[in-house]
């Protein structure tokens, strides 16, 4: 591994939203870096571009030159313009939120969200992540990967979290279960209270697996809906993978 790659990346993710401005001392904070070592970081930084400085209060912010970054990311999966339709279409039907997440470490980033335009929601978008292990969408991941990438994420979060391991493990024991019966996992409140969710993984011809998910206020998504949304987000993942093997560029959900 290349120590000074990784210290600058550590750096740059230590920006969460939010986060006006951060000073050097707060970065070494957050990253456990000496705040010597920050500072050259920083200061690297700023000479590429990738952070912006205040000469008078000595705090950095991101430089909009850091989405270059994430654009061809992005760019590459044309099967979120794909899904998009039918995703807005679920998220009218069901009064929620539905997202498309991709695995990062230990959380799950969206790389497309609609919403129901009636709908207050949690303020998250594009880019935004959620945990892993206690999310429909993480929990779908982790149902639909192999027992050798399981076993090795699990034992990462695990070794992330153990004062909440045995809680967490039988949170994502029992949605590989429900995935295995349903094809589908489902979360009451496990993520934040009163929130409640449906997710079902996608798996590209690439070998890439991403994940849905539906969900929103308990108010909304109530936990009698769950069958059904979970039922018709398998449809939407299951007509994304066709449409996508056959070049197609749009689908519609099943009404």
């Amino acid at each position: 591994m290349i120590t000074a790659l990784a210290r600058g990346l550590s750096v740059l993710s230590a920006f969460k939203p939010g986060d006006d401005s951060l000073t050097n001392l707060e970065l070494a904070r957050r990253t456990g870096l000496a705040k010597a070592t920050v500072t050259r970081l920083t200061h690297t930084l700023r000479y590429l571009g990738y952070l912006s400085s205040c000469s008078e209060t000595g705090r950095f912010r991101l430089h909009p030159h850091v989405l270059s970054l994430g654009y061809p990311v992005l760019a590459n999966l044309g099967i979120r313009q794909m899904a998009r339709p039918a995703m807005q279409e679920l998220a009218d039907y069901s009064g929620g939120t539905v997202s498309l997440g991709a695995r990062d470490m230990l959380h799950i980033i969206f790389v497309e969200r609609v919403r129901n335009r009636s709908v207050v929601t949690l303020p998250l978008d594009v880019g935004s992540c959620i945990p892993i292990a206690t999310t429909s969408s993480g929990r779908a991941y982790i149902a639909a990967i192999s027992e050798s990438e399981r076993a090795q994420l699990l034992s990462d979060i695990k070794a992330a979290y153990p004062q909440n391991w045995p809680r967490l493990k039988r949170g994502i024991e029992a949605a590989c279960e429900e995935y295995t019966k349903f094809g589908y996992c489902s979360t009451i409140g496990d993520w934040e209270p009163n929130i409640n969710a449906v997710g079902v993984p996608l798996r590209l011809p690439n070998g890439q697996v991403l994940a849905f998910t539906c969900g929103g206020p308990s108010s909304r998504i109530q936990p009698g809906m769950i069958p059904d949304l979970g039922d018709r987000l398998r449809q939407l993942a299951a007509g994304v993978q066709m449409v996508h093997l056959s070049g197609s560029n749009a689908l519609v959900a099943d009404r």
